[in-house]
């Protein structure tokens, strides 16, 4: 009987083992004392997407990997790297699904005219019918 209530609480707080016992990055909740520098951050952070929420931008998630980015965002805009240098960085070390801006490569292309070409099409549609019905 000791086993089964022991093994039973091994499986009740397990979730709490998720959890880490580390204290948050230093920049994780703190902003830069230069306030350029930090509008430069969040603006950055607001285009960044959490890895773990996936719905949220890092400037908006409380996971503890989203705290870890926002202070290495914060570090590298306050040692003077560019905005656009770090998320060049990001996307080389996690891909392109990392940023919310749209990517120009050229494997996107048919994202970006597949509306067009709905639209021209739909037009045509229209068009067709009505002629048809003007006969």
């Amino acid at each position: 009987m000791r086993g089964i209530i022991f093994s039973l609480a091994l499986v009740l707080a397990s979730p709490l083992l998720a959890d880490s016992n580390l204290p948050p990055s230093y920049w994780a909740y703190r902003q830069l004392p230069d306030p350029e520098q930090e509008a430069q951050a969040q603006a950055l952070m607001e285009e960044l997407r959490c890895l773990v929420c996936q719905g949220q931008s890092i400037a908006d998630s409380d996971a503890d990997l989203a705290g870890d980015m926002r202070d290495l965002v914060r570090r590298r805009i306050a040692a003077g790297e560019k905005p656009d240098a770090i998320r060049a960085w990001l996307i080389d070390r996690y891909g392109d699904w990392i940023s919310y801006r749209p990517t120009a490569k050229p494997i996107a292309w048919p994202l970006w005219a597949a509306p067009i070409i709905l639209l021209i099409f739909g037009g045509a549609v229209v068009a067709g019918r009505l002629k048809r019905k003007a006969r």
